[in-house]
C-alpha cells in the first residue's frame, strides 16, 4: 500500500481560539468533501461526520458519495476499502497510525500459506482485513452480514473464514456450518471480562446485556443480543428495557445516549484495567485537529495500484450483491 504524507504536517500549531468545527465545515464545502464516521470514534468525531456507520453502511455509502474527497474517520483497512471502491476519488485518513488489530492478526505472507492447505475452499474474509488479504479472497463479509453471505452458499461448499475467530465460530453455530477458522481476534472485544460482566448482571438485574460477535464465546453465551455495532444500536433503540449492559467498543454509546436520552447504558470493563469501559486505542486516534489538517493539506492519501485494487474489488462487490 502506498500513503502520499508529508510527515510533520500534523505537527502544525493552531491558534487557541481557532474554531476547528467551523473551518472543517468551511474547508468540506471548498472542496466537496465528505467525512465518514465510524460509531467507535470520539463523540465530536461523530459530531463533525456527515455519515455514522458501522463497516457494512460506510462500505455502502463510500460507494454511493459524490464527494470528490472522502475523509475516513475509521481505521486505515476501512480507508482502504473506500478507495477500493472510488478509484477516481481522492480518500484520505487523518491518522496513518489508525490501524487496527484484527487486521494485524492476519499477516498476508501467513494467511497465504495458509491457504494452499485449502485449495478447493471458498474463502470468506471479515471486511477488517487488509486490501492483501482482500485480493486472497471470494467474498467479503461485515458482522451484519456474514450469516447471510454463508447461507448463499452451498451446504457442501468447503470455506475457510478469516481473520476473526469468534466472529467465525459465533456463524458457525448459526448457520451449522463447519468452517476453516484463521485464528485471529480484535484486541477490544478479546479482552472484555466475563466475572466483571457477571458482577454487573448480578448489580443490574434490571439490565439487558448486548454484545458484540467479535466477543469470546462465553461472553455471547451470556447475552441477550448478539449483533453488529448498527444492529445493536437498532437493538436498544427499539427494545422496551431501560438499562443496558453495552459489550464492544465504548464509542457506540454516544448514538446509544442521543437515540434514547431517557435510558441508562452500562459500557462493560476489560479484564486487565480498573477502566470502566473497552476503548480501541486505534480509533481514538482520529481528533478534530487532525480531520482539519488532512483535509487543508489532503493528506495521508491512500493510493492502490489498480492491478490490486481490481483484485481487492472482486469480493467486495460479491458482498455489496448479495
Amino acid at each position: 500500500m502506498i500513503y502520499n504524507e508529508s510527515k510533520n504536517f500534523l505537527d502544525e500549531i493552531l491558534p487557541e481560539d481557532f474554531d476547528l468545527v467551523n473551518e472543517i465545515k468551511k474547508l468540506k464545502k471548498e472542496k466537496n468533501a465528505i467525512i465518514l464516521g465510524h460509531f467507535y470514534q470520539r463523540p465530536e468525531v461523530q459530531e463533525i461526520s456527515d455519515f455514522i456507520g458501522d463497516s457494512l453502511a460506510l462500505s455502502q455509502m463510500a460507494e454511493k458519495t459524490q464527494a470528490d474527497i472522502i475523509i475516513f474517520a475509521g481505521v486505515t483497512f476501512m480507508a482502504e476499502t473506500a478507495k477500493i471502491l472510488n478509484p477516481t476519488k481522492k480518500v484520505i485518513i487523518p491518522d496513518l497510525e489508525a490501524g487496527c488489530s484484527l487486521s494485524d492478526s492476519c499477516p498476508a505472507k501467513e494467511f497465504s500459506k495458509f491457504l494452499e492447505n485449502y485449495p478447493d475452499h471458498t474463502v470468506i474474509t471479515y471486511i477488517n482485513s487488509s486490501t492483501d488479504i482482500k485480493t486472497m479472497s471470494d467474498i467479503i463479509c461485515t458482522s451484519s452480514n456474514a450469516v447471510k453471505i454463508v447461507e448463499s452458499l452451498p451446504k457442501e461448499e468447503k470455506i475457510v473464514f478469516a481473520p476473526d475467530k469468534n466472529l467465525g465460530s459465533y456463524i458457525e453455530k448459526l448457520t451449522e456450518r463447519k468452517m476453516v477458522l484463521w485464528d485471529g481476534a480484535c484486541h477490544v472485544h478479546k479482552q472484555f471480562s466475563l466475572p466483571k460482566i457477571i458482577e454487573l448482571k448480578n448489580e443490574n438485574q434490571d439490565a439487558k446485556t448486548v454484545a458484540h460477535p467479535e466477543c469470546q464465546s462465553e461472553i455471547l453465551i451470556i447475552s441477550d443480543f448478539i449483533g453488529s455495532t448498527n444492529a445493536l444500536l437498532d437493538y436498544v433503540t427499539k427494545s422496551e428495557n431501560e438499562k443496558f449492559i453495552v459489550v464492544t467498543e465504548s464509542g457506540i454509546l454516544h448514538k446509544m445516549k442521543q437515540q434514547n436520552p431517557k435510558k441508562i447504558f452500562i459500557p462493560a470493563p476489560p479484564e486487565d484495567s480498573t477502566c470502566a469501559c473497552n476503548d480501541c486505542s486505534f480509533m481514538k486516534l482520529i481528533t478534530l485537529k487532525k480531520i482539519y489538517l488532512s483535509l487543508k493539506y489532503e493528506q495521508p492519501e491512500i493510493i492502490i495500484d489498480e492491478t490490486v485494487r481490481k483484485q481487492a474489488l472482486k469480493p467486495i462487490k460479491r458482498m455489496l450483491e448479495i
